[in-house]
């Protein structure tokens, strides 16, 4: 076996070569070009702008019939999805250096690299900024990418990235026609992984709340606003939603990816496991358990005493494990692994009990009746496109991938209707 590395500013790529006749292998990677931007152009960079085509989708939410789609690093669209059969691009909200985001009431709370700022939407063609805590995020923070800070200068150290396609004679044939093993997965930091082969909030204590994905890094609960970064959950204080406060810093530790309320707790996903903590003191959030696994990309969902977590290998994560994990947290002190389902690259997913949805990333979407957690049943599986994350909304399902949004009407969870698409135009490397 022949291992091909690249590396680019610290993104390593693999690409295993095995077998002993000819195919072809496509790599698609990443080259980076560096810019800078001053402190000054990213506090004035706030814009409302006129409507624009998808090109890196990331982040999804969702609130009153209005999408909310991150373009990385980039800004928010704005749709209006109140016909989810026909959604229309409303506005484009320009916010240097955003990953995610969080809704409360007409009140959305963004990052902008270092900063948080809260905006009101309540015009979507005019949205406004409102207020910003200054310098709260430290370096690379979030699913934006990497990035820096020069305090002292003032400046920001950014990337911009250009996609490179080479398609090369291997000797991997396996004599099937196929090339299982010609394929790249490429990470690119906050949005989605490319394979060249081939949220869901749980807060119900605020009914104002928008909804999120499985891979959200922003979540909200009573009066505070909880953002995680790689190894520390902020806490801002938004009793008075449209001027939020820093609060309290809790360190979670290493490899934190994703956080997700349900009831009274915080359910924070890392690539070595899934923390649990007791938020019944919003305001002090307190660890009650760590339920730990191999080293992989780690979101998760919660329904009733059960959580599902996909793992997923892939170059960001650092492992090789792809499946579904069921564990029982009827014991929020001692959560036990009920029972292991195989899968090919999970990404996020999303329960509406007891429709489970797994995206699976270049291997499309898989729908799953979870009623019986020792026996979840495959119910439908579409390909041809890539998934990342999803949010069920009781019959009609949200879903952004690589080459665009999705909507599906999941009345009969054994075959999904599409209901319309918004695309990338951006081209990609062929499956």
């Amino acid at each position: 076996m022949k291992l091909t590395l690249y590396a680019f500013l610290g993104i390593v790529l693999v690409a295993l070569n095995g077998c002993t006749d000819k195919c072809k292998e496509t790599r698609t990677f990443r080259q980076f070009t560096p810019f800078t931007l001053t402190v000054a152009q990213v506090r004035n960079g706030i814009q409302t702008e006129q409507p624009r085509t998808l090109a890196s989708p990331g982040k999804l939410y969702t609130k009153d019939g209005f999408l909310f789609i991150n373009e990385i690093k980039e800004g928010i669209h704005v749709i209006d999805n109140r016909n989810p059969s026909a959604p229309k691009m409303v506005s484009f909200l320009r916010i240097p250096g955003n990953g995610d985001m969080a809704i409360r009431n007409n009140i959305l709370y963004a990052d902008s690299y270092m900063d948080l700022v809260a905006f009101d939407i309540r015009d979507p063609q005019n949205i406004r900024e409102l207020n910003r805590v200054k310098d709260v995020f430290p370096n690379g923070q979030f699913d934006g990418g990497y990035w820096s800070l020069n305090a002292p200068q003032e400046i920001i150290n950014d990337q911009r990235v250009t996609y490179v396609t080479q398609t090369t004679q291997t000797n991997c044939e396996d004599g099937t026609g196929g090339c299982p093993n010609c394929a790249m997965d490429v990470w690119r930091g906050g949005g989605v992984f490319f394979n060249a082969s081939s949220i869901q909030s749980g807060s119900a204590a605020v009914s104002t709340n928008g909804t999120g994905g499985s891979m959200a890094r922003f979540a909200l609960y009573d009066n505070y606003l909880y953002t995680v970064s790689q190894s520390d959950m902020q806490l801002f204080d938004i009793r008075k939603p449209s001027d939020p406060k820093q609060g309290t810093k809790v360190t979670l530790g290493w490899g934190i990816e994703t956080i997700f309320p349900y009831k009274d707790k915080l359910f924070i996903g890392a690539q070595s496991g899934m923390h649990i903590y007791d938020n019944s003191n919003p305001e002090k959030p307190v660890r009650m358990s760590t339920f730990e696994h191999a080293r992989v990309c780690d979101p998760v969902v919660v329904h009733e005493d059960k959580a599902y977590v996909t793992l997923r290998s892939g170059s960001a994560c650092q492992g090789f494990t792809n499946q579904l994990e069921v564990v029982d947290i009827s014991n929020l002190y001692n959560p036990r692994l009920l029972k292991t389902y195989p899968m090919k690259n999970p990404h996020g997913l999303g329960i509406d009990f007891p429709n489970l949805f797994i995206c699976e990333g270049a291997y499309g979407l898989k729908t799953f009746n979870a009623a019986d957690a020792l026996q979840i049943d495959q119910l439908d599986h579409l390909e041809g496109f890539h998934a990342y994350d999803v949010i069920p909304l009781g019959k009609s399902l949200l879903l952004v991938g690589r080459d665009g949004f999705y909507q599906f009407d999941y009345s009969n969870p054994k075959k999904l209707r599409l209901l319309s698409k918004i695309p990338v135009q951006r081209p990609f490397p062929a499956s």
